[in-house]
């Protein structure tokens, strides 16, 4: 018995493409509806234990699926491997957390990781078109053409890392810049009678930079009535500067025993400063190669070029 299937042309392989997109999308549509009917006791409950229970985290987290509850519930778990796997290469998501706080970042490691997957479909597209730009002018192996598209998506996913990193280190130079200062004006508000806590309420008020801003959300939480030196000690933790956990450790360590600061404090701003000043010079001296290419290779030809140019004119025109 013959089979009569028809053959597969191009506009039926278009129909089917545009009707899964159609059934997609209406079926997309249609999550979006909101429900009539009144929520569970446990989906009203689990709102106040995420603190405490790994369950609620745990039903909450299926709950929320971000903009689409159609698009989060089947593309969701592929996506949660995915960044697991990336996670578990680039070396656990302690080092990404941290070098979000350092950066200043609102986002968590998940939506990093989501930016990561989102830079490397962008790099595989971008590598994809190059790939086909090049087969167009000339034959090109499969194996090339697929390490080309490999090492863009590769190149999105390090890129978007870099740029993290980046971020990070220039957060953390403004503020070992800001430190001195803010240490200055802590030690003149408690040379004044001031209290710890309203000095550095009163420096984060009337500072501006990303240590000031630091203090503030410090200042806002021991306001809630969690201790202040456990604030200090979690932001110290957090950001991981070296000259601020030296000082954060000094003001605890007063706190604790009930010594002066005023002095310690202004023996802090001055470390700083000296430890800046150094820094700055073992960047001149490892920049001073590089120092040398525009010197040898501008600077220096200009020079002889005015020097000797006129020379040479006049001894061929004046003879």
């Amino acid at each position: 018995m013959v089979s009569m299937t028809p053959p597969v042309t191009p506009q039926l392989a278009w129909a089917l493409l545009c009707g899964v997109g159609l059934g997609f999308g209406l079926w997309a549509l249609v999550s979006l509806v909101p429900k009539l009917d009144r929520p569970r006791l446990l989906y009203r409950v689990a709102p106040y234990l995420v603190d405490m229970s790994p369950g609620a985290r745990e039903l909450l987290a299926r709950q929320t699926v971000n903009p689409l509850p159609v698009v989060g519930t089947v593309f969701g778990p592929v996506l949660d491997r995915w960044r697991r796997l990336l996670g578990g290469m680039l070396g656990g998501s302690m080092a990404t957390e941290t070098r979000l706080r350092q950066s200043g970042s609102s986002l968590t490691v998940d939506a990093f990781r989501s930016g990561q997957l989102a830079w490397s479909l962008g790099g595989v597209a971008a590598g994809t078109a190059a790939v086909f730009a090049l087969a167009r002018a000339q034959p090109t192996p499969l194996p090339v053409q697929l390490a080309v598209v490999v090492f863009a998506g590769i190149s999105g996913v390090l890129v978007r890392d870099r740029l993290l990193q980046r971020a990070a280190t220039a957060r953390l130079k403004r503020m070992t810049a800001e430190l001195p200062t803010v240490l200055e004006f802590l030690t003149l508000s408690l040379s004044a009678g001031e209290g710890v806590l309203d000095a550095i309420r009163r420096v984060s008020r009337i500072s501006g930079g990303e240590l000031a801003a630091e203090l503030a959300a410090t200042v806002a939480a021991a306001n809630t009535g969690l201790p202040f030196a456990a604030s200090l000690q979690k932001l110290a933790g957090e950001i991981q500067l070296q000259p601020l956990t030296r000082a954060v450790e000094q003001i605890v360590g007063a706190l604790e025993r009930g010594t002066p600061l005023a002095d310690v404090l202004r023996a802090q701003a001055q470390d700083a400063r000296d430890e800046a000043k150094r820094e700055l010079l073992e960047t001149a001296g490892k920049k001073e190669v590089a120092m040398l290419v525009p010197l040898v290779f501008l600077i220096l030809p200009t020079t002889i070029l005015f020097a000797i140019y006129p020379g040479i004119f006049v001894l061929q025109f004046g003879f």
